[in-house]
């Protein structure tokens, strides 16, 4: 055990001063509220008690998770302009989570730690609605009616006594037996372990259901259920309620626990169950793969009270040869169900206009394969808008505008011909992302750019004022300024908010979206940031993180823009141009399997090259010393940099930060491997770096949150690739980090890691070592 350490002054100062602000438009986007909020927590906000039971972790009083920013400062902007309006009446020292508008616009909810407030917009004060949320199921546990007079909320169950007392003896064995049958499953963390486990889990999810109007009066519908999810049907007479139900399992997260979706009046009485699925233990590890039964069952939003759902054709399994895949199927309240649509693919997204227009998307993982289909939901009829690759982001046609309107219904923004709509997208390019906002004819499919960004901006749209698109609103950003509110009117085009940069340092850093080649023609990209007034050759940090695509001419897509803004995040690597260093921030790393071919196949070779093609264009720019380069990176990152130790000697060391070292331990499926271990070992045991452990000759810091919670990355696998490596006698480093995720939330352990990374790097590839306790560029 040693003491929290501290990285050089510009490095500490950039993290510890650094506060983001943000704008939450209102549905009418005629006003909007500006947040503010600190990027890091405390280590004693981690050190707060927390329960991890079905793959939640959640504070046993409050019910919230422990490891969420909070905003801690709200104020009311309007379009027309005029000052700020700071929220009043706010309690001392807020932890401010969850906004939401009210569909009127005209009040805002938010939590504050477990109670329930609203802010009025034209006065801007705050108050107390209610006390006693429950969001220890993960998720936002109050929605607005429909009406904009009141909200669903819920609440700890109000005849709930003490929690439940663990076992002074345990009353036996744990036992669990398969009775055969393939049950494949991928690794979960915070899974239940016994029987307390059990009666703790329902007994913290377990809330009332109310109904909350503007003056705090309160409607019992609901007592002692553990809800899943809830929303009130657009015309505010129903509502659509989901609960978790046992058995529980010690496989599988809540998310696969038996359920219950009904639909219930504005007394709590239940009207019909709309679906009951059982606990789902074995699920196909492909990524094709879907749950049987009724699915994601939601109100269709432009009908008073109909539910839609989705439910494969093919039992959820893609193995399963199938002309149907998903069917879309609906029911008014009170009506019969029938079937809207059948599909040859899963459905990835649908979009409701009105009783003639729907929009659904389907695709398949396994060829990438995308679709659009206009729907005619009276009729039942489709006709294809688009079709595309998800992996071929030039030809994204973009995606279908929706909006929120006056009665809180997310629908697509049709013109008031009833022929066009609108789409916005990234705008992919060869010359980088230029966002963009087209109008689509519906029968001629042709469209026309209402806007398209331009140098030296970023520009985003992110909603209309009217259905003409007359007026509409975008973000804009660029190198030196983060986001701010834009307002196009006619010729009229306003900056609404001022935000600055939140580290005006970093805007010194020079920032360069670079092109090069693999030696197989792959074209590769980067984003370079060399240091202010740089000179000479640097020593240089590559940070990578690889993706997998079926076309090589698709991997090479250039998907970023040389003029968004460098955020000041730590949990990137562009700090440390500020201290010296060249940066290669997230270089492409494809790995391309076309046709039957599987991309891991050919993992280590495709990384290799990759990674020399990345070395020798630093090298031909005149920015990166050879004989002084770094690899690092996050979680799949981390692997990769691992990787690039064990099979080759292009640097001279490695940061590998929460990473997985040993697919053995995943053995069911990692990242986008869909095959198992034991249907392709070679490919696993390959990509293994602790499979390759004797191999590493140059030093890697290893470092980890001690409770990581993510799928794969447990601890463990830092501890043990750390073992193999000393017992083999590589130099390695590794920094476990208490109380901390997957990704890393308290100001302390920050510091800590950079103060590792920056030391690490010093060493190594500068040839200074830094004594215990001062910053290592001090």
């Amino acid at each position: 055990m040693s003491d929290y350490q501290v990285p050089s002054p510009s490095l500490a100062q950039a993290v510890e001063t650094s506060r983001r602000r943000s704008f939450v438009l209102a549905p009418q986007r005629t006003h909007w509220v500006l947040t503010e909020y600190k990027v890091l927590l405390e280590l004693s906000d981690l050190a707060e008690p927390e329960l991890r039971l079905a793959g939640l972790r959640f504070h046993p009083e409050l019910r919230l998770s422990n490891r969420d920013l909070y905003y801690d400062a709200l104020a009311f902007h309007s379009l027309e302009g005029g000052d700020p309006r700071p929220l009043q009446g706010l309690p001392g020292a807020p932890r401010i989570r969850n906004l939401s508008w009210s569909p009127d616009g005209r009040w805002l909810a938010f939590a504050h730690n477990n109670e329930l407030w609203l802010g009025h917009v034209f006065s801007a004060q705050a108050r107390r609605l209610c006390g006693g949320l429950n969001q220890a199921n993960g998720s936002a546990n109050f929605r607005w009616l429909r009406d904009s007079s009141g909200l669903l909320v819920q609440t700890v169950a109000a005849d709930q006594g003490p929690p439940p007392q663990p076992p002074k003896l345990p009353g036996g064995p744990l036992l669990q037996e398969h009775q055969g049958g393939k049950s494949p499953t991928r690794t979960f963390q915070d899974l239940l372990k016994n029987p307390h486990d059990e009666a703790l889990f329902s007994y913290y999810l377990n809330s009332d259901l109310l109904c909350v109007d503007l003056r705090g009066a309160a409607q019992v519908l609901g007592r002692s259920r553990r809800i899943a999810g809830l929303s009130a049907s657009p015309d505010g007479r129903y509502l659509l309620l989901s609960e978790i139900l046992p058995p529980f399992s010690y496989q599988v997260t809540m998310a696969r626990f038996a359920s219950r979706t009904q639909i219930l009046d504005r007394q709590g009485q239940c009207v019909q169950t709309v679906a009951q699925l059982p606990l789902l233990e074995t699920v196909p590890p492909d990524f094709d793969a879907a749950r049987p039964g009724r699915r994601f069952c939601t109100w269709r939003e432009d009908q008073p009270a109909t539910v839609a759902w989705l439910e494969a054709a093919d039992e959820g399994d893609p193995q399963r040869p199938a002309p149907v895949r998903d069917v879309i199927s609906q029911q008014p309240v009170g009506g019969q169900p029938g079937v809207l649509v059948e599909l040859a693919g899963r459905v990835e997204a649908l979009y409701w206009g009105n009783d003639g227009l729907a929009l659904i998307q389907e695709g398949w993982w396994k060829t990438r394969q995308r679709r659009v289909w206009r729907v005619d939901p009276s009729k039942g009829s489709k006709s294809l808008l688009f079709e595309y690759s998800s992996e071929d982001d030039y030809q994204n046609p973009g995606r279908p505008l929706t909006q929120i309107d006056d009665q809180g219904r997310q629908r697509l923004v049709i013109a008031p011909d009833q022929k066009h709509i609108y789409l916005v997208g990234a705008g992919a390019s060869p010359e980088g992302e230029r966002p963009f906002l087209d109008r689509l004819h519906l029968d001629t499919r042709e469209t026309v750019r209402l806007f398209h960004s331009c140098q030296p901006y970023y520009e985003y749209p992110t909603g209309l004022l009217d259905s003409q698109a007359s007026a509409f609103t975008t973000q804009r950003e660029s190198q030196s300024s983060p986001p701010n509110l834009v307002l196009w009117r006619g010729e009229e085009v306003r900056q609404l908010t001022d935000i600055g940069p939140a580290v005006p340092e970093l805007t010194r850093v020079k920032k360069e979206l670079i092109r090069y080649q693999r030696q197989d023609g792959v074209e590769l990209t980067g984003t370079l940031y060399l240091p202010p007034d740089h000179a000479g050759l640097l020593p240089a940090l590559l940070w990578a993180y690889p993706s997998e695509y079926k076309s090589s001419a698709r991997a090479g897509q250039l998907r970023d823009s040389p003029y968004r803004y460098v955020h000041p995040s730590w949990s990137g690597p562009v700090f440390f141009a500020m201290l010296g260093y060249a940066v290669l921030d997230d270089p492409s790393f494809p790995v391309v399997g076309e046709g039957e071919a599987e991309p891991n196949d050919t993992y280590v070779p495709q990384l290799l090259a990759s990674a020399q093609a990345a070395i020798d264009e630093l090298v031909r720019r005149g920015v990166a010393d050879p004989d002084r380069l770094a690899i690092g990176g996050h979680s799949y990152g981390a692997f990769t940099a691992a990787n690039l130790l064990a099979h080759s000697r292009l640097f001279k060391a490695a940061i590998a930060r929460s990473g997985a070292y040993n697919r053995s331990l995943t053995p069911f499926g990692f990242q986008s491997e869909e095959r198992i271990y034991w249907q392709a070992k070679e490919a696993y045991q390959a990509m293994s770096p602790f499979h390759q452990a004797d191999r590493i000759r140059d030093p890697i810091l290893l470092i980890h949150g001690a409770e990581d919670s993510n799928s794969g990355t447990f601890p463990l696998q830092s501890e043990r690739f750390y073992q193999a490596l000393k017992g083999l006698g590589a130099p390695v480093r590794l920094c476990l980090l208490p109380l901390e995720d997957h990704g890393y939330r308290a100001r302390e352990s920050v510091l800590h890691a950079l103060w590792e990374m920056e030391s690490w790097l010093d060493r190594h590839l500068q040839g200074r070592r830094p004594a215990q306790g001062e910053g290592a560029g001090s």
